[in-house]
């Protein structure tokens, strides 16, 4: 069709639609298009696009298989790169000061402090970050002195051992052999018992377990106490108290205490443990024989 000239100008029928215009339904589906895509960026859609198809997932273990196994395969060469690298944090650590320096050791006696010392088994200048506490407390009541430690790491440069030792007992004599006990009547490892001659003396089979009944009832007669040499444990049933003078005093199986306070009775009254006597015999309930010294017959 011919085109139309208008005022000078001319236009053709078929004018373009404006730029940016909707254009019928093509407009329509340019906006809802716009509305409709997607507002993650491309990247993240890229991981909800990720496959995990069964097969994806087989694959995906075989693989973290074959990993494991490689890191097996090498694990020497692990240990190695460990190593190194633990050693260069001691080494850091020692660069700043945090070394060991002092260990300061409390409650302990001074013969059984050369044995904490050793079991420790810790040197000067060590990191003292890299210190196992656990294993030094253990190492520590490994030690026959030792009933309970603690171990404190006070930084920069002191360790600190709190130590609680076995109580001594008694100094405990049978099979010809001579041992320091504790209330329970433990053997205390590495105790000399010629170190101990103010702890009582108890002899033979049985008398360990028994001695911790027996001398607390003697030590609450101190006047008695003191003329006691050795208290030898009978038939693992009784004690005989064979006094320093030579004098034997033997107590029933049973009401131990029962006996000593009858015996009480008779030295406060005659004085008995100053005049002397070769043997007192409290087995019997309710009566107390008495056998003079020689001297005295």
């Amino acid at each position: 069709m011919p085109a139309v000239v208008r005022g000078g100008r001319r236009q053709s029928s078929s004018q373009a639609p404006k730029r940016g215009a909707p254009s019928g339904k093509g407009g329509n589906r340019s906006r809802g298009g716009a509305r409709n895509a997607s507002p993650v960026p491309g990247k993240m859609a890229a991981i909800g696009r990720l496959d995990l198809s069964p097969r994806a997932v087989v694959i995906s273990i075989a693989a973290g298989v074959l990993l494991l196994a490689g890191v097996l395969a090498t694990g020497t060469r692990a240990e190695r790169i460990g190593a190194s690298v633990h050693g260069g944090v001691d080494t850091v650590m020692t660069g700043m000061g945090l070394s060991l320096r002092r260990v300061h050791i409390t409650g302990a006696s001074a013969e059984a402090t050369p044995a904490i010392q050793q079991a420790l088994g810790v040197q000067a200048g060590q990191p003292i970050t890299s210190l196992d506490l656990d294993l030094l407390r253990q190492r520590v009541e490994a030690v026959g002195w030792v009933q309970e430690a603690r171990v404190v790491r006070l930084l920069p440069d002191t360790l600190i051992i709190e130590v609680r030792e076995h109580d001594r007992l008694a100094v405990w004599q049978a099979g010809g052999q001579v041992k320091v006990i504790d209330g329970q009547g433990r053997v205390i490892a590495g105790a000399d018992a010629g170190r101990y001659p103010g702890l009582p003396l108890v002899v033979g089979k049985g008398a360990d377990l028994a001695a911790a009944e027996i001398l607390p009832l003697l030590a609450q007669r101190p006047r008695l106490m003191s003329r006691v040499d050795a208290l030898v444990r009978v038939d693992e049933r009784r004690w005989d108290l064979r006094l320093k003078d030579g004098s034997l005093i033997q107590l029933p199986a049973t009401d131990q205490d029962a006996a000593l306070i009858q015996l009480d009775a008779l030295d406060q009254r005659e004085r008995l443990l100053d005049l002397g006597f070769a043997r007192v015999d409290l087995r019997t309930p309710d009566e107390v024989a008495v056998r003079p010294s020689a001297g005295e017959v």
